[in-house]
């Protein structure tokens, strides 16, 4: 499976063989936060059966690094958010995280991630801290939290950065999910309206494939926008 790895252009180069350009056509990065997950690997299974392929675990999840082992061994992009720190860094990519992700612009998590050799995505919010990411190195910048602003800020932030991929994460649904992605995301966060930390919990498996199924049907809504 092709893994994530930091981009030259994406816009202007749709033929870039990296995951990231692959969220063209799959623009969704489902973001699990539970207190227990009883199988990673079929919690991603779930998720791909509904059209979501890529997952991102996060550090507020109790033993990250085990689920995060269990996915990838299985064959599944998984990835490492809230990552504030480089040892965390570090750890995410030993238990086979393919990408990192971060709530905001994290220095030692950027050179962390150029030295283990994978992208990583930086949280920004304002254009200062999205041309920081940038010269951070950041594969994608992720727009958090994209309720803030709305969809329309996508929009003014691709006047001065046509060129960057942005992420919308936070407040993310299947009722806006596609404004955010007509008015210039590259991908969204599929969070609690998805992944929800009781359904999860109780590995119900099939309500996640029917909601991450929803969701996938309506980000298709962007592609005519």
């Amino acid at each position: 499976m092709t893994e994530l790895s930091a981009p030259t252009d994406l816009s202007s180069d749709p033929s870039v063989p990296t995951g990231l350009s692959g969220l063209r056509d799959e623009p969704v990065i489902a973001v699990v936060r539970a207190p227990r997950i009883p199988d990673a690997a079929a919690l991603c299974a779930a998720l791909a059966e509904g059209g979501i392929n890529l997952t991102e675990f996060t550090y507020t999840t109790p033993d990250v690094t085990d689920h995060l082992l269990r996915a990838s061994k299985a064959g599944w992009r998984v990835g490492v958010g809230t990552v504030l720190t480089a040892e965390q860094a570090r750890r995410g990519v030993e238990a086979g995280a393919s990408f990192l992700v971060t709530p905001g612009c994290r220095p030692e998590v950027a050179e962390a991630a150029a030295a283990a050799g994978v992208p990583v995505v930086l949280g920004a919010l304002t254009p200062t801290e999205v041309a920081h990411a940038v010269d951070l190195g950041a594969a994608a910048v992720k727009i958090f939290p994209a309720r803030a602003f709305g969809p329309g800020y996508f929009k003014d932030l691709r006047g001065p950065y046509p060129d960057v991929p942005l992420v919308a994460s936070g407040g993310v649904n299947a009722g806006n999910a596609a404004e955010f992605l007509a008015h210039g995301a590259l991908a969204v966060c599929a969070g609690t309206d998805v992944v929800p930390p009781d359904v999860v919990a109780a590995g119900d498996w099939a309500e996640i494939t029917r909601r991450a199924r929803a969701f996938t049907a309506a980000c298709a809504g962007a592609a005519g926008a």
